[in-house]
């Protein structure tokens, strides 16, 4: 029975690796090896860090809706609380969006939630 060649599956599976490993450091972009493992931490970095951005976005809110809160004379946690009791629903992006875009309107709102 003849032998079978493996050089273009493995030749097409090394290069899908290293093309994905492109712009990596050093070795890690050359040698097939080094960019096989640089390539899995990557990629258990990437699949993690996309469930942290949201973290980190919401906690952004927050800061910059507290931030706007406190000029105009109130916490952050007593204005979603007024605006809870006021039964407005508006989104933290949305509000943080607001108090950096649209000053009047994030003023308004926190007259109504002192209220």
């Amino acid at each position: 029975m003849a032998k079978v060649g493996h050089s273009a599956a493995t030749r097409r599976r090394k290069k899908k690796v290293l093309k994905r490993a492109k712009g990596f450091f050093g070795d890690r972009s050359k040698q097939f090896q080094q960019a096989r493992r640089a390539l899995m931490h990557a990629l258990v970095y990437s699949y993690r860090d996309r469930r942290v951005k949201k973290r980190e976005i919401r906690s952004l809110w927050i800061a910059r809706i507290n931030a706007a809160c406190r000029v105009e004379g109130v916490t952050y946690s007593r204005f979603m609380n007024g605006l809870k009791k006021a039964k407005i629903e508006l989104d933290r992006k949305i509000l943080a969006e607001l108090a950096v875009n649209d000053n009047v309107v994030f003023k308004k709102l926190v007259d109504l939630a002192k209220q």
